[in-house]
């Protein structure tokens, strides 16, 4: 009731063909069996087994890992700027000055400026008042100068010309020579006498006697003493050279033989003062 139902329409019926295979043989019926890969396409041969790690490129050379590039090899320093030092607050002169010491036949070292000095300690990590920079400067260059004396007189003994020249230097602060060490430990046995304190500073220059090509190494250990009593800093040298050569070694002998010599002949001498006579 209301509903209608469509049905399909019928198709006049067609005659029935006969049943048919439902795989065409068409093709070729009697084509052989054949393999299903196909080998027509050419393919490479397999790899021969190989290292990981290619060998093509050649390896570096062991290198040191500081760079040494920047380095001045006359004193194992960087080249110090004169820019002030970040975060620094005052100005501090870039003016170098000339030392008597040779460098070669025709020039002589300069001390550094009151600026490198400073960029120096800073690099360091040395934290310094900049408003004492100067007067440290003064004092460093003073120090050198003595030193410088102290090896002429060395000299004097095994080569007789006044050329020499100061070749080379290394600072060594960290380093304690083994004389030094000998000085700490007799200042610990006896510290009426003796002082303990290590040296501040230690310095190895390299000396050369230009008309016989010979270099000699010089140690000085630089010791601070106790201050004068209008509170001027004192402070101490020992200059010698290093027992690294027959030649030093017996230098160095026989100048410890003739300061104990006169020691003792300072301590025996008769004392000729004349007195008044006792009543």
């Amino acid at each position: 009731m209301g509903q209608s139902v469509s049905l399909p329409t019928s198709t006049p019926a067609t005659p029935s063909s006969a049943p048919t295979c439902p795989v065409s043989h068409k093709t070729a019926e009697n084509s052989a069996v054949s393999c299903p890969v196909a080998h027509d396409t050419p393919v490479a041969a397999p790899k021969a087994a190989q290292c990981p790690v290619d060998h093509t490129v050649p390896p570096k050379a062991a290198q040191c890992p500081v760079d040494n590039g920047g380095l001045n090899p006359l004193n194992q320093m960087p080249q110090l700027a004169q820019a002030p030092a970040p975060n620094q607050t005052i100005y501090l002169p870039t003016a170098r000055t000339e030392s008597s010491i040779p460098r070669d036949s025709s020039n002589r070292w300069d001390y550094p400026s009151p600026q490198q000095f400073y960029n120096a300690l800073v690099r360091k990590g040395w934290e310094t008042p900049e408003e004492h920079v100067e007067t440290m400067v003064d004092i460093h260059n003073f120090l050198n100068e003595r030193a410088w004396e102290e090896v002429l007189r060395w000299e004097k003994r095994e080569y007789e010309h006044d050329d020499l020249q100061l070749a080379r230097f290394k600072g060594r602060p960290g380093e304690i020579s083994p004389k030094a060490r000998f000085w700490m430990f007799a200042g610990w046995l006896f510290p009426s006498r003796f002082n303990s304190e290590p040296p501040f500073d230690r310095h190895d220059w390299i000396v050369r006697r230009p008309r016989t090509g010979e270099e000699v190494r010089y140690v000085i250990d630089y010791y601070s003493a106790p201050p004068e009593p209008d509170g001027s800093p004192v402070f101490s040298l020992d200059v010698r050279p290093a027992l690294d050569s027959f030649s030093s070694v017996k230098q160095r002998i026989a100048v410890a033989t003739e300061e104990t010599w006169t020691s003792f002949r300072h301590n025996q001498k008769p004392d000729h003062t004349v007195r008044e006579p006792k009543e």
